[in-house]
């Protein structure tokens, strides 16, 4: 039986706010899951780069049972020793200073831009500015929405939030355009990779003069690592890559391996902004989910996973691109991009269709603005399941253009 065809229950209970394929899981073993027809996929979207550790590892799923039977949630008034383990975790592998735990990337993106309104009101500054940019997504609250630059996503939810000045990616002639004799500027705000914005990298010189505008200008520079960080690009964080540190970095994703944490850290420019009564959370920091936390690290680390995905995500680059010379070669594949187990393949035309052809193959993707197929897969993934993924991808685009040319 076909996904295309698979019996899946329905939900008319469930507000319609996704196009959901006609696929419902079952269970997963590493990379690969299961349908409730018994149907195998090789899962090359890793719930959205959440699944770090794949599914069912057999070290994390032993430490949350352990944990089930302790403690699940407890509340912010009191100490959690599990936030203490995890943010010291964090600290040490950016360089930074400070942890606040929540749930979610929204929330970590939206406690970002707090910290921006609240260093913005520390100095003075009544109407503080934030630089976003152009296809950027830092999620769907109305001040984190009014941050994206995506107008179909913002439609139907205005008026958005003001204090936002947006700027194309990779020019920095266009950031100084934009910001000059503008008092009001507080930070520049923006995804090391754009994910949903199309698998879009900044690049590294971009990044360090970034970096060194904002301590000219004293602006804090807020990186969003919720898709690109927790070791996906090969190393710890996707900026680490241009030798720089932001003063604010949103995580969530892969963080908790699939069960539900986000966090800031700032460092000593943005760390003591915010103090009791300023932001707060009720899910946010929980033993569980910081246990969670706590164990992807480790078995990361452990695991030697950061090397991992720059070898196979490097494998798996080479091998689209090779698989795809000829449509390269056309313009009908205008490029392969990304880093480590983060790749986008950017087609000359919409390409949604492709999601469909690939859960039918045997393979779960998912298509991002519009053209590009995003591949995220768990950090797990071997080289022969990076080869797979290309000897099940690569024709299906290739028929696809054919059929659209």
């Amino acid at each position: 039986m076909t996904a295309a065809t698979a019996s899946t229950p329905s939900s008319p209970h469930v507000m319609n706010t996704y196009g959901r394929l006609p696929i419902a899981l079952s269970h997963g073993q590493g990379c690969r899951v299961w349908d409730v027809n018994g149907r195998e996929y090789l899962d090359a979207l890793g719930g959205i780069a959440v699944n770090t550790l794949g599914h069912n590892h057999p070290k994390l799923v032993p430490a949350l049972q352990d944990q089930l039977t302790k403690l699940i949630h407890t509340s912010n008034y009191y100490h959690i020793p599990l936030q203490e383990e995890l943010a010291r975790l964090l600290v040490e592998r950016s360089g930074m200073t400070n942890v606040f735990f929540c749930s979610t990337g929204l929330e970590a993106n939206e406690a970002a831009l707090k910290l921006a309104r609240k260093f913005g009101h520390n100095k003075g500054i009544e109407r503080p500015e934030v630089v976003v940019y152009e296809k950027a997504f830092h999620g769907r609250s109305i001040a984190t929405l009014s941050a994206t630059g995506n107008p179909k996503v913002q439609a139907g939810f205005g008026p958005l939030v003001e204090g936002f000045i947006r700027v194309p990616a990779n020019n920095i002639d266009a950031l100084k355009a934009a910001t000059t004799n503008n008092p009001n500027v507080v930070a520049v705000f923006f995804e090391a990779i754009q994910g949903e914005g199309g698998v879009n990298p900044m690049h590294m010189d971009y990044l360090r003069e970034v970096r060194k505008m904002c301590d000219e200008r004293d602006w804090l520079l807020m990186i969003d690592e919720v898709q690109c960080g927790m070791g996906r690009t090969g190393k710890w964080f996707a900026h680490q890559w241009a030798g720089i540190q932001p003063d604010v970095m949103p995580l969530a994703k892969g963080l908790g391996s699939g069960v539900p944490v986000g966090a800031v850290v700032a460092g000593p420019k943005a760390a003591e902004l915010f103090q009791p009564g300023n932001h707060g959370t009720t899910f946010g920091g929980n033993p569980l989910s910081m246990r969670a936390g706590v164990e992807t690290i480790r078995i990361i680390e452990e695991d030697g996973l950061l090397a991992n995905a720059d070898t196979v995500g490097a494998r798996l680059k080479a091998g689209l691109q090779a698989a795809l010379k000829d449509e390269i070669a056309s313009g009908a594949v205008k490029e392969v991009r990304g880093e480590g187990l983060m790749v986008g393949v950017d087609l000359s035309k919409p390409c949604g269709a492709l999601v469909q052809r690939a859960a039918d193959a045997g393979l779960l993707i998912s298509v991002t603005a519009d053209s590009v197929v995003r591949l995220v897969p768990p950090l797990i993934l071997s080289e022969a399941e990076a080869d797979q993924i290309v000897a099940i991808i690569a024709p299906l685009i290739a028929s696809f253009l054919k059929e659209a040319a």
